[in-house]
């Protein structure tokens, strides 16, 4: 806990937060599914596993303080009967290595940045993109853990300016009338909360 009162979580228990809901959305998408749009205009369902894989795997090295690769992204649906499972358990590697003592200490990535904002990174995109697939997919997404939001919001904040000169994230889309916290944390990362 900290001086108020509140507790503060590690990148760790709060990836743990949203493995959970992102692994039941893995689970949840039929191969009928791949080749449908999501609200990532680039990705089609099985591209945005695809990237969500390489994300998870990847952000499991620079928890370790090693260098990672977003070059090419491999395709780990096409021919594999078990693409839902494996990314489950790598799902669970990730939160593994951002629980590690000292994951969060220091700097880490090719752009040497604080290690819990890379973190926070690995978070956001497990959090968000789990939310576009089960937009994609026709599954209920019951937002995010409070606490999830919380980091988020921050590291939205922080990585905002960049992210968008980069194009990663869109211009903030505008948010809904009565938009939860998580609806606004999407809309600020370029989202349609009502896509779909």
């Amino acid at each position: 806990m900290d001086a108020n009162g509140v507790k503060t979580y590690g990148i760790g228990e709060l990836l743990a937060m949203a493995r959970e809901r992102a692994v039941g959305v893995v689970r949840g998408i039929r191969d009928a599914d791949l080749a449908g749009p999501t609200p990532c205009a680039e990705y089609d369902v099985k591209a945005l596993v695809n990237h969500l894989y390489q994300v998870i795997v990847q952000f499991q090295r620079l928890a370790a303080k090693e260098a990672s690769d977003f070059g090419d992204t491999p395709d780990r649906v096409t021919g594999n009967a078990e693409w839902r499972e494996e990314l489950a358990r790598e799902a669970d590697l990730l939160v593994a290595a951002w629980s590690a003592p000292g994951a969060e200490e220091g700097r880490t990535g090719g752009m040497d940045m604080p290690a819990r904002l890379v973190g926070s990174m690995a978070l956001l995109d497990l959090t968000v993109h789990a939310w576009d697939l089960a937009r994609a997919t026709g599954q209920d997404y019951p937002g995010a853990d409070e606490a999830v939001v919380a980091e988020l919001a921050g590291a939205v904040d922080t990585l905002a300016p960049t992210a968008r000169k980069m194009g990663v994230f869109g211009e903030p889309a505008p948010e809904p009338e009565g938009a939860s916290p998580f609806e606004r944390l999407l809309a600020r990362t370029g989202r349609d909360c009502r896509w779909g």
